[in-house]
């Protein structure tokens, strides 16, 4: 059992998010559609192209051209105004009117997701931008109608992590996506990859284009090759500290949290994951004791929900117990939802290093 530090600095105890059962009004899931925090100052002239890759140079001029053709036109939510209509014999096209970001974990494609978010001509209100989950919450708060209903005056609806690994979600959203594409409203997205597809250097660009059936003539795909940018040229993750270490870190870092590892893979399952971001709302760093291997899948795919909204706010995690490599089984890794733990395991890391100054200080 960890003793508590008796610091000067220390002022109260840490938070536990174990201890919060948020509970989000559906105007705030509307409100939140903008990029996540840390993608508040991106831009398309701060994504560093790897010098290797010729396809990120390309993808940011496509990208920059996308955004400028979205400024003369406007969507409505009577339909009168059709972008992705047949367009007249006599009319010349004016460029893909939806993109598509193909690639692996790491390369970017959120940053150039809300570069394009940013640099769209349209005020805040006029464009949305949301992983595909937080989608889905939407509709079940909302409901399909008022779905509909709210985002069809949109510019620009820009969606990040397509899931394909859930059929009857992906029905939903691309039936919602048809809707606005005849309200007018333009479409970006990145995407997972299927289950069964998930080799080394294989893209999601045919399994994206086939699941959006009719919208899939709309969309440019933009294939991005690289590493992952979070581990190029960056040191190794710092190793997991001791019980004592943590505890005494939080206790010193005002609006830290402080949970067992195993308690919260618990509560968790007790919060929808439309509300993990709520669950963080004010929280500082997040600091954990007894990291251990989660028990079974349901349990880790929460779990990525919740590192996509900590890295998402850059909340340092500290960490006593396993290194992040070893959350996940073999077995997991080598499964359908592969990519997704990966993805959380690379984000973990980078917030691992993140907090390494919180034991310096």
């Amino acid at each position: 059992m960890s003793t508590v530090p008796t610091s000067p600095i220390a002022e109260a105890a840490p938070l536990s998010l174990c201890a919060r059962e948020p509970h989000v009004p559906a105007d705030r899931l509307v409100a939140e559609m903008v990029p996540p925090p840390r993608f508040d100052s991106v831009r398309f002239d701060t994504y560093v192209p790897d010098p290797q890759q010729p396809s990120q140079v390309e993808a940011v001029k496509v990208l920059s051209d996308f955004a400028s053709g979205l400024g003369g036109a406007h969507a409505t939510s009577s339909g009168r105004r059709r972008w992705f209509a047949r367009t007249p014999k006599n009319t010349a096209p004016t460029g893909p009117r939806g993109v598509y970001l193909d690639g692996g974990y790491g390369v970017g494609k959120t940053h150039l997701l809300a570069s394009l978010w940013h640099a769209t001509p349209a005020e805040p209100s006029l464009k949305a931008f949301g992983t595909f989950v937080e989608l889905t919450n939407l509709v079940g708060a909302l409901g399909f109608q008022q779905t509909v209903q709210t985002l069809s005056g949109h510019r620009l609806l820009c969606i990040d992590e397509f899931e394909l690994d859930d059929p009857g979600d992906t029905v939903l959203v691309s039936t919602l996506l048809g809707r606005l594409v005849d309200a007018g409203v333009a479409l970006a997205a990145t995407s997972n990859t299927l289950p069964g597809k998930l080799g080394e250097g294989r893209f999601a660009s045919a399994d994206f284009l086939r699941e959006i059936q009719g919208l899939s003539a709309h969309f440019r795909p933009l294939r991005i090759d690289g590493e992952d940018y979070r581990h190029r040229g960056l040191p190794e993750a710092p190793p997991p500290y001791s019980d004592e270490q943590v505890t005494k870190a939080a206790y010193a870092t005002g609006g830290a949290s402080l949970d067992d590892f195993p308690h919260l893979l618990e509560h968790l399952a007790k919060v929808h994951p439309s509300r993990y971001g709520a669950l963080t709302d004010g929280v500082r760093a997040v600091c954990l004791t007894d990291v251990r291997p989660v028990p079974d899948q349901s349990t880790a795919l929460r779990l990525v929900v919740l590192a996509d909204r900590l890295y998402d706010r850059e909340v340092p995690v500290l960490a006593s117990g396993l290194p992040f490599d070893k959350l996940f089984s073999d077995e997991m890794l080598n499964g359908g939802y592969r990519k997704k733990y990966f993805r959380a395991i690379s984000r973990l890391t980078a917030l691992a290093r993140d907090a390494k100054a919180l034991v310096a200080q």
